[in-house]
């Protein structure tokens, strides 16, 4: 990943999860599907390489004797009720409340009816609580309270903020719930909306599904590499008062899959660079397919194989590593009907990046987080797995990913050197720390050439964006403005905020070279957006394509974790290229 020195910190975000080796028969066994989600880790070893290789590498796999602990992850089940929520009974009753539903009367009361009735119920306490806290609804606040009178041991008021409530706004309260849930140590959750005026059938079943996402997102915790942990005891979560039936359930199964594959793409990313190798990421796509071997194959090209398809740009990449590359390419069919699309998932996979010769250095270079520098490949393995369970009709899938190291050594790509990418143009490498753009390029050419209609790269490619957009919004470049209109209806269903970049063909007079087609970087300014107008070299005219650039999104300072950012979104757009 390019460094910007002017960026302040890159965020990024992936999950790791090492699978199933092939030549080892221990395995990840991760979510299954069912609104029911559970996970478990074994321990894996690395696949022998030959030689001194083989050697270094099983080594780099135990660095440090790090193992990977076993956990068993909770397990949570959904339903959908109507019920009287004074007459719920649980642990804690959660009531999501806008600003609108918390105004109150000149006597301090609340004035929405159903937070009236609860604070009848209570004598008034919870208006009263709720006051002298200062709750009015506003998003990130939120009161709980210990209390009897109810069926609930716990009431807890969430703030969604203004009153036109977002996927967002949900999402922060199945949050909020499950952050409650393991302070209080409780099974048992009930979350309401103190008002539903307004929203549709559809949106309520929306709601249901945020709720649900950020419950799940929110409850999990990646402790595979910590030496002690706390086990959640979250065990059922009921949905209430926004319908029930076969609609519902569908939806929270729905949002079950979709965050089996967001925590996949969270703990690839957490995983570090000793544990997770390009070898242990191709392994981890082979997993996927064996686990959903009705709709998924996988093919795994080794050095031999890309040399056959000239894949000098990718290659060069990975010379200086001692881990060998592995270019993975699941592919998805369903299994019946017709196909009636064909796309392309494409991420960026350095599991390592330490710029290479132009190595990174000084403050802001982030080289003890470039684990993170494979969120792409995590975001397509990640919505590789949801949709192994969804299994969406009527349109086929190509997930790739060019998975290597961008190492220092002998035999490693130096500034100057001119390679050749698989579609014979040639490149100047005027920056060993512009790698991921090089491995992409093959990439691209490669899913070009599954004869896909439409293509989209993720990649933790430049610090130029999250400069430009901060580290919560991804930038998305594309010639094709039905595309980027796809894909932003898809974004605002999953709650990821993307921003459409300007595709400036002028601020490709600074990628030109005086001795090869071009360069692999320009100019210090409009950095993200030649990034992108570089990728653009290698992708068929015919194809639509978009870059999507999460270099911010993908990791959390914050949480000091990764976000599993592009998941959702990829999924709900191959969704909408479905005919499910």
């Amino acid at each position: 990943m390019a460094t910007l020195r002017v960026s302040s910190a890159l965020a990024s975000s992936l999950t790791s999860t090492s699978s199933s080796l092939h030549c080892h028969p221990s395995s990840f066994t991760k979510f299954q599907s069912s609104p029911i989600w559970t996970l478990s880790f074994a321990v894996t070893s690395l696949c022998s390489r030959r030689g001194k290789r083989m050697a270094h590498s099983i080594a780099r796999a135990t660095l440090g004797l790090t193992q990977i602990n076993q956990t068993e992850a909770p397990k949570i089940s959904f339903a959908a009720k109507e019920i009287d929520l004074v007459e719920w009974k649980g642990d804690i009753l959660a009531v999501g409340a806008t600003e609108k539903d918390s105004a109150r009367d000149e006597n301090s009361k609340f004035q929405n009816p159903l937070l009236q009735k609860l604070d009848s119920k209570l004598g008034g306490l919870l208006s009263e609580a709720s006051s002298e806290e200062d709750f009015s609804g506003k998003s990130g606040q939120s009161t709980i309270l210990r209390i009897p009178g109810l069926g609930s041991k716990r009431i807890a008021l969430v703030g969604l903020g203004s009153s036109t409530s977002s996927t967002a706004a949900y999402r922060s309260l199945g949050e909020a719930v499950a952050a409650a849930a393991k302070s209080a140590q409780a099974s048992n959750i009930g979350v309401a909306l103190a008002s539903t005026d307004g929203l549709s059938a559809e949106s309520k079943l929306s709601s249901a599904s945020a709720i649900a996402t950020g419950a799940l997102l929110g409850i999990f915790e990646d402790t595979r590499f910590k030496s002690e942990s706390k086990k959640p005891k979250l065990k059922s979560l009921d949905i209430l008062g926004l319908g029930t039936g076969s609609e519902i359930e569908k939806k929270l199964k729905r949002a079950s899959d979709v965050c089996a594959g967001v925590i996949l793409g969270r703990e690839l990313v957490n995983a570090p660079a000793n544990v997770l190798t390009p070898a242990v990421l191709a392994d981890e796509a082979k997993n996927i397919a064996s686990t959903y071997s009705d709709v998924f194959s996988a093919n795994i090209l080794d050095v031999e194989q890309c040399k056959e398809l000239k894949m000098g740009s990718y290659l060069a990449v990975a010379e200086a590593s001692a881990n060998l590359p592995h270019f993975i390419h699941l592919c998805y069919k369903p299994s019946g009907g017709e196909i009636k699309k064909k796309i392309a998932l494409v991420g960026k996979g350095l599991t390592f990046d330490s710029g290479g010769y132009n190595i990174k250095t000084g403050p802001g270079c982030l080289i003890e987080l470039m684990k993170f520098d494979m969120g792409g490949a995590a975001a397509v393995l990640g919505a590789a797995k949801a949709l192994g369970q969804i299994k969406p009709a009527g349109v086929e899938v190509h997930f790739i990913v060019a998975a290597c190291e961008n190492m220092i050594s002998g035999t490693g790509m130096r500034p100057g050197d001119i390679i050749t990418a698989s579609n014979g143009k040639t490149i100047e490498v005027n920056n060993t720390d512009a790698e991921g753009r090089l491995t992409l390029a093959d990439a691209l050419v490669y899913a070009c050439n599954q004869g896909v209609e439409k293509i989209v790269d993720l990649a933790t490619l430049t610090g130029a964006c999250v400069v430009a957009l901060g580290p919560s919004i991804a930038g998305i470049f594309t010639p094709s403005d039905d595309l980027a209109k796809e894909v932003v209806a898809a974004s605002e269903v999953s709650g990821e905020k993307l921003w459409r970049m300007p595709m400036e063909d002028s601020y490709w007079d600074s990628m030109k070279s005086g001795v090869a087609d071009m360069v692999n970087t320009g100019g210090r300014e409009g950095g993200a957006i030649t990034a992108a107008l570089f990728l653009k070299q290698f992708v068929d005219e015919k194809v639509q394509w978009m870059h999507i650039d999460l270099a911010g999104p993908v990791w959390s300072d914050k949480k000091k974790n990764a976000t599993g950012f592009g998941v959702s979104t990829l999924v709900e757009w191959v969704l909408k290229n479905s005919t499910n």
